[in-house]
This record gives C-alpha cells, structure tokens and sequence, in this order.
C-alpha cells in the first residue's frame, strides 16, 4: 500500500474526502466515458442518473470517505502514480484560505482572524470550520477554497481551527453594483420556443444549470470565453422547450457575475449564444 493511500484512508476515517492528485497538482483526468461530462453529471451527485464511474472522475466531486472505493482496484493505478493527495475541504466542513505568497501570508496575519495553518511551498493554508463558495483570487495571491474545489493535503498543521469569520466571507463578495440586478433586468429572451419537452425528470434540467455554474465558478482564465461556451451548452441542450425558466438563467447571470462579469457582457454573451444556435 502506498503513502498516499494510507494518507487517504486516515483522512476517509476522521471524515475528510480524499483523492489521488497527478504530477502538477492536478487531479486524474476523465475517463472516456466520462470526457465533456458526457456521463450526464459528476459521480457525487445526489440525482437520479448520477455517473456511476468507479473510477476517480470528475475533479474533486471523486472525493470520497468510502476506504473500499479509495482500496478498490478501479483506483488502484491512479494510488500506483499519484504524486498527492488531496481533499474536498467543503466536504469535510472546511474553508480553506489559500495565501500564495509571504506578501499574502502577512497580509492573513494582519487582518483574519488566527486558525489553524499548514505551510505550503510558498505561503500557507489557514482553515476555518465552516463552508462558503470557493473563489479564486479575491486579492493578490489569496484563493479561497470550499465548496466544489479540492486542496492539497499538506499535513494537520498547527494550531486550533476557528469558526469561519465575515472577513473571510466577504472576500469573496463583489462590491455593490447593478451586476447583481442584472437577472431581474434581461433584456433577452430567456426562454424556449414552446417546443416538446425531452427531459426525462426536472433533475436533468437542475443538474444541467448546476454544471454550468460550477463550469463558470471554477474558470481561472478565459472567463469571458468560459461564460459564452456554457450559455451556449445551456441553450444547445435546454432552450427549445419551456422548462428554462428565469430562475435558472439567474443562477448562470450570477455565477459568472460572482467572477466578474458586468451585465452587459452577461446579456451580450446569452444573446449571442442565442443567435448561434438560431434560437
């Protein structure tokens, strides 16, 4: 048995979700099956028709406490050449503030409250108990790392684990603009065209618009881009019948508002979208 699978199966039995990281820090990529989520969703999802993939799919929602998944021979290569191991801090209760830099780490030391830390290459991780949105980028060389994101397992660290703070939650708060009214105030068709209904239950259409918010809220580059190419997967799949309510594209407006998109570009990019697609 590998380090990193004990290291795993310690995490699974104090009730922390783990998974193998490659070299680089990234997780195992998608198998074939699963590649462009064309599984219909990610193993961890309470939803009829969830994947079913044995294999560690799917980013940080593989993340599992079950040791005869993490021992199990579907996973057996991925222990074989992990580099790392990882956890869903969000998973397991946690917030993780991720500082990248000494400049960041000061800055921690100065203005949040004291947690407990785990020293990284270069900065620190401070880990509150509590769940927020992950969020990358908040200030210079501070990510916020929760909900449907993983960390790197570094080690337990030093010191006692506070309650989550407002600071730590504000960080990830845009300030106050007419961004946040955009989805009561489209001015684009958000519907379909009254055309028959292909979707099985309403959980495809709910499981369809998650993913595209957690696709927007994980980009790290290209945000402009990520935002079109998901209203565009949204609509390709969804905006030809009635069930896309306002409600829903409100969930997509926000999320890529929360990454800094203005109204206007959130308008623009589902208009298009809708042209494309001669919707």
């Amino acid at each position: 048995m590998s380090e990193h699978l004990r290291t795993a199966l310690r995490l699974a039995a104090e009730g922390v979700p783990s998974l193998p990281l490659r070299r680089g820090k990234l997780p195992f990529g998608n198998c074939s099956a699963c590649a462009h989520n064309a599984c219909g969703g990610r193993p961890n999802m309470k939803s009829p028709g969830r994947c079913t993939c044995p294999l560690p799919c799917h980013g940080w929602a593989a993340a599992t406490t079950d040791p005869d998944v993490l021992t199990s021979p579907a996973w057996a290569a991925a222990w074989r050449h992990a580099a790392a191991v990882a956890y869903h801090p969000g998973g397991a209760g946690l917030t993780v503030v991720d500082l990248d830099d000494p400049a960041a780490v000061q800055w921690a030391r100065t203005t949040l409250p004291t947690t407990r830390t785990v020293s990284t290459t270069r900065g620190e991780h401070w880990i509150y108990q509590g769940t927020m949105p992950s969020s990358n980028a908040v200030r210079p060389g501070v990510d916020i790392k929760s909900l449907m994101q993983y960390a790197r397992w570094l080690g337990t660290g030093v010191g006692a684990t506070a309650p989550l703070p407002d600071a730590v939650r504000a960080l990830a708060v845009k300030d106050p603009s007419p961004a946040r009214r955009a989805p009561q105030t489209l001015s684009v068709p958000l519907r379909g065209h009254g055309g028959a209904c292909p979707h099985r239950t309403p959980t495809y259409l709910d499981r369809g618009i998650t993913m595209g918010v957690e696709r927007i809220t994980e980009a790290r580059s290209a945000i402009h881009a990520t935002v079109y190419r998901t209203f565009l997967a949204v609509l390709s799949t969804h905006g030809r019948c009635d069930c896309l309510t306002d409600a829903h594209v409100a969930r997509l407006f926000t999320a890529a508002q929360a990454k800094g998109e203005s109204p206007r570009h959130c308008t623009d990019a589902w208009a298009n979208a809708l042209t494309t697609l001669g919707l």
